[in-house]
């Protein structure tokens, strides 16, 4: 990702999260390193990694010897200068998780609670992100990133059948999210969340332009393009799930027949692996499978496609056979180095991580892909929340 602060004053925050996030992205490294590196003054940096330093976000490690002189110091993240909870809802229940700025999970709950109403799931969050608070130093929780199944307000598709919230339809959940936590709350798509996650901790350290497929109780996805989630007008992009590519096939809950999570996706693997077996089931999908990697492929132009979601690691690595034998697209180039679908490294934290990293991407997203708080306030400045205290 190529990073770029700038020297003037007003631009204080930009700066701090730029160059928080190369010392994320390529640290240890020097002050020198890291002003080539987003073409600030060394002054300019050396001053905000001071201030960073002295308010626990970074850890300052000894130089090696070059030559004459004293080697110049390097940093890196710490881990424990800040924490975010992520919350994910799914038909199938809840799970919460506390994660570090290095993207480790902490610690992490599940509530097994099929098809929750709202009124049940913001209270059981309420007590979950108690929980998992509980004994924290409440400056360094950088905030509270939820996600849950899409599309977000679209008639006939959204809050609609057995992959998505059923019966959420009247239900603020931007508000409901941030009366029942006392920190800054963040609410996105299940898929953009994960997509969010990967982008910070996972393949988005190699790739800068992929495609995150995610195999959740339904499909969806989201294009990572330079390193930003795209979303569309209505914040609604890459819902692949819901593209018709089996003529006059299983009717789906949109109102449209032969939608591709009819077919892939954990509720079709659960539903069809039950009736003729897990080995039929990805013999069934394979020419589905393939062809909406072909389509991602021609819509996109990916670097890659990024497979993750809820699939168990066993079930992932079969499906990653399917694709041994992909049709021609965009994708099928001779001067590739990378293969045309790879796995998400975050496994079944996928969702967790990633909602939790909604709010990390206040502190380290330098750009505009920060999110905006659930009340569509702008979030508080954590560094002179911090610094408050820390001078009091």
């Amino acid at each position: 990702m190529a990073l770029s602060g700038t020297n003037q004053g007003q631009a204080r925050l930009l700066n701090r999260r730029t160059v928080l996030e190369a010392i994320r992205q390529h640290g240890p490294i020097s002050r020198a390193e890291i002003a080539r590196a987003v073409g600030l003054t060394t002054q300019t940096v050396s001053t905000i990694t001071s201030e960073l330093h002295e308010r626990g976000f970074l850890i300052e490690r000894p130089g090696k010897p070059k030559g004459r002189g004293f080697p110049a110091p390097s940093f890196e993240i710490a881990p424990d200068g800040g924490f975010a909870i992520g919350v994910s809802i799914s038909p199938r229940g809840l799970e919460a998780g506390l994660m570090n700025v290095a993207g480790d999970l902490v610690t992490r709950k599940t509530v097994d609670a099929p098809r929750l109403t709202a009124t049940e799931a913001f209270g059981k969050i309420t007590d979950l992100v108690a929980g998992i608070a509980k004994g924290r130093d409440e400056d360094k929780i950088l905030g509270v990133g939820m996600s849950l199944p899409g599309p977000f307000g679209v008639d006939g598709m959204s809050f609609v059948g057995s992959t998505t919230m059923e019966g959420w339809t009247e239900t603020d959940i931007r508000d409901g999210l941030r009366e029942c936590v006392p920190f800054t709350a963040f609410v996105d798509g299940d898929m953009s969340a994960a997509a969010h996650g990967e982008r910070l901790y996972g393949r988005g350290t190699e790739f800068r332009d992929f495609f995150y497929l995610y195999m959740g109780v339904g499909l969806g996805g989201a294009m990572i393009f330079n390193n930003q989630v795209m979303r569309g007008a209505n914040g609604n992009a890459s819902e692949v799930g819901h593209i018709p590519i089996v003529l006059n096939g299983e009717p789906c809950f949109c109102g449209n027949r032969g939608c591709l999570e009819r077919y892939f996706s954990m509720e079709a693997y659960d539903r069809r692996s039950a009736e003729i077996g897990e080995d039929a089931w990805l013999e069934e999908v394979a020419p589905i499978f393939r062809a909406a990697i072909v389509t991602i492929e021609n819509l996109y132009d990916p670097e890659t496609i990024v497979l993750g979601g809820q699939a168990p690691a066993a079930l992932q690595a079969h499906i990653l056979k399917l694709a041994e034998d992909l049709p021609g697209s965009l994708g099928a180039r001779s001067d590739r180095v990378v293969p045309r679908i790879v796995p998400s490294r975050a496994g079944a934290d996928a969702v967790i991580r990633g909602a939790a990293s909604l709010a990390v991407s206040r502190v380290f997203a330098p750009s505009g892909d920060t999110p905006t708080p659930a009340g569509g306030q702008p979030a508080p400045d954590l560094f002179a929340r911090r610094l408050e205290k820390v001078t009091q």
